[in-house]
């Protein structure tokens, strides 16, 4: 079962009817009390880090996710902005993240930008893994969706699951034990945002 996390943001429709279509039990929660017999979750997000993470903790569903990330290690998906709240903190706001991942999110320093390039970024983008992991099982050649102008930094490189090049390399993808994270949006990415979501589901953590 793939649990969605509905705090008032994100795809969280797209990402319901690509499991409905891969016949994978899929549910959508959006309170605490609903949070029971979890196996993995999805944390999706859009806009600014400060209003996602308020929205978060305002949901009550805060603590119980903690408690099923880092005490019972549940599997969890975090897309977007969605990752970009498992940082410890942002360039963009000033409230604490979540803190699933020892890392800060940083803007674009588009002042080293050519003319080519802009924020945000946004458009399809080449994703490269540096590792082989199952969340990129059996995706070739990979292209997804971005749309965002600040980056997810991990302090150790061995978080780093995948790199884009955006007027320099920076990191798409992150894990770091049973947290995942991805800055872009795979429920936008065709048949290769499909198989990743599957790999999420299927695979062996």
């Amino acid at each position: 079962m793939i649990t969605i996390i509905n705090y008032g943001l994100g795809n969280i429709q797209a990402f319901y009817e690509i499991y409905k279509r891969l016949n994978i039990p899929v549910n959508v929660v959006e309170t605490p009390g609903q949070l029971k017999n979890i196996q993995r979750i999805i944390l999706p997000g859009v806009g600014a880090f400060d209003w996602a993470m308020g929205r978060l903790n305002s949901s009550g569903m805060r603590e119980v996710l903690d408690e099923l990330v880092l005490g019972e290690k549940c599997p969890v998906l975090g897309v977007c902005v969605g990752m970009q709240m498992m940082a410890h903190s942002s360039d963009e706001g000033k409230l604490p993240g979540l803190g699933w991942i020892n890392a800060h999110v940083k803007r674009f320093d588009d002042s080293r930008f050519t003319q080519k390039t802009h924020l945000p970024h946004m458009g399809w983008n080449n994703v490269e893994p540096v590792i082989n992991d199952s969340l990129f099982h059996e995706i070739n050649s990979p292209r997804f969706y971005f749309l965002h102008s600040y980056y997810f930094l991990p302090k150790k490189q061995e978080n780093v699951l995948a790199t884009t090049d955006y007027n320099g390399t920076f990191v798409s993808s992150v894990r770091a034990n049973n947290v995942f994270g991805t800055q872009f949006h795979p429920e936008k990415s065709h048949q290769w945002g499909v198989q990743l979501l599957k790999n999420f589901a299927e695979r062996e953590i």
